[in-house]
């Protein structure tokens, strides 16, 4: 008997049948919420965010020119983010120390890095093992700032060789070569790589002489233990200004409004010759695109305010902000530019 009443059908509107549809219901609306929640979430925190403090790493020392910008920045995003934006240096390894810190953070909008075209364009190809992928690891925001380099002599030594212009340097070369030397702040630096860049597209031998810091080279040019250097505008300007270097041209493609006077490497004589300093802000890969567009609308907003072009102006630099998709493509084209730089000149870090 109780076997035949196992095996009887339940029928439709049978109270047994009602709740175990019922509960089928329930469990499928559970389940389709739960797969839903993750992508439901997601909006919602960006909406949120910021809620707490955002920890802006600065992969140089402190006291540097990226340091005393980023910090300067991280001020002027208190209030549109209407959160307090905390300073953290952590230099180290060419600055692969504090961009790999961000890198391996959690994608949500709380740690961002100011990279720059050392940690994104020119390490990846000089250092021998990378603790991030320059582009899988991060989540562009927008480029900050571009800082030119200049071409500068020994004033003494341009009089007695007879050199006055880029057009004079690179005539001087070709008849002598390997009798000039350039100095710079160490293999790989930014002043190296533009005096490998212009050896191979004015097809000229000149030694490098590298020294520990920009700082050091600047001091043996000025001494006159070396020919020229590629030195930053900012640090080389007053020394310019006085009469001990003698300044030919800048490397960006556009000539700097601070020295207007001064012609570009590319229209003295070089073709598409554009080597310059540039940094700007990433967060780690996965960072969701609301959040990443919110940093890129408030760092837009900081770097238009007065403050902040009076402290770039001190360092020769102008503002240069992008969309991310835009500042995604300037790295790229930077990488295949330094690469090629990079494994011409033969530096190597290990």
């Amino acid at each position: 008997m109780s076997n035949q009443i196992d095996r009887a059908p339940v029928r439709a509107g049978h109270p047994v049948r009602r709740a175990l549809s019922r509960a089928v219901a329930a469990g499928a609306l559970g389940l389709a919420l739960a797969g839903a929640a993750p992508f439901a979430a997601a909006p919602a925190a960006a909406q949120e965010w910021p809620t707490k403090p955002i920890r802006f790493v600065i992969p140089y020392p402190p006291g540097g020119p990226l340091d005393l910008v980023g910090r300067a920045l991280a001020e002027a995003l208190r209030e549109p983010l209407g959160q307090p934006v905390v300073v953290e240096n952590r230099p180290g390894a060419g600055g692969n120390l504090g961009a790999d810190n961000v890198a391996k953070s959690a994608p949500d909008g709380y740690s961002i890095v100011m990279g720059a075209v050392a940690t994104h364009a020119i390490n990846p190809y000089l250092y021998a093992k990378m603790p991030y992928d320059a582009n899988r690891d991060f989540a562009p925001i927008t480029r900050v700032a571009m800082v030119p380099n200049v071409l500068v002599m020994n004033p003494d030594t341009a009089k007695d060789l007879g050199i006055g212009s880029v057009a004079d340097l690179i005539a001087y070369a070709r008849k002598n070569p390997g009798k000039l030397n350039y100095a710079s702040g160490g293999n790989g630096s930014a002043g190296h790589l533009a005096g490998e860049l212009l050896k191979a597209q004015a097809k000229v031998s000149m030694v490098h002489i590298p020294y520990r810091g920009a700082a050091p080279a600047q001091l043996g040019l000025l001494a006159g233990q070396t020919d020229l250097m590629f030195d930053n505008l900012a640090s080389a300007a007053p020394q310019i200004r006085a009469g001990k270097l003698k300044a030919f041209a800048v490397t960006t493609p556009q000539r700097s409004g601070f020295f207007a006077e001064l012609p570009t490497v590319a229209e003295s004589g070089l073709p598409g010759f554009d080597i310059s300093t540039w940094f700007g802000v990433f967060a780690p890969a996965g960072t969701p695109p609301a959040i990443v567009d919110k940093l890129n609308a408030a760092f837009g907003k900081a770097l238009g305010s007065p403050e902040i072009r009076e402290r770039l102006a001190k360092l020769a630099a102008e503002p240069a902000p992008m969309s991310p998709a835009d500042f995604a493509a300037f790295i790229r084209a930077e990488q295949a530019k330094y690469e090629k730089v990079v494994r011409a000149s033969g530096a190597r870090v290990d």
